[in-house]
């Protein structure tokens, strides 16, 4: 069992940035908005950053999954289109026992290039995300199924 735990960046930080408000902002458009600048490192082997929409079909806690993927030629960021949590899934290998956050509702994610990790797992409202990673030739998926899967827990779900 994996018991999803809060999102922060800082548990976060080895597999990739958590896209957020905090810290310190720009303020701009004749000070009606804070720009909180330059929030993830997009890396691409080569080709370039496209913006696409996601639209995820919606899970629930228990998860039960099998399957973690990669993406060798670039990083990838996940960004909501509403403000409902949706489960983040990572892991250190494709045999390594994996972690699980749960995001706030008000972040996004961006994986660093080649972090495994889950599907796309929004746990309530639409399921649509704006997704920004590499476009261009190549293999940039990779993917694997534990032979036994896991079962992802809410923090006091048993």
């Amino acid at each position: 069992m994996i018991i999803a735990q809060p999102l922060t960046a800082a548990a976060f930080a080895p597999y990739g940035d958590v896209l957020e408000v905090g810290g310190p902002a720009r303020v701009i458009n004749a000070g009606l908005c804070q720009r909180y600048h330059d929030r993830a490192q997009m890396d691409f082997s080569d080709g370039r950053a496209g913006i696409s929409i996601f639209q995820a079909q919606l899970r629930a806690l228990p998860y039960q999954f099998d399957l973690i993927e990669r993406h060798p030629l670039g990083s990838q960021a996940f960004i909501p289109m509403t403000d409902d949590p949706f489960l983040v899934i990572v892991a250190d290998g494709p045999s390594a026992t994996p972690l699980a956050f749960l995001t706030n509702g008000a972040q996004g994610i961006n994986l660093h290039r080649g972090t495994w990790h889950g599907v796309l797992t929004p746990l309530s409202g639409s399921g649509m995300f704006a997704v920004i990673d590499r476009i261009g030739a190549g293999a940039n998926l990779e993917e694997y199924r534990h032979p036994a899967g896991w079962t992802v827990l809410a923090a006091g779900q048993r």
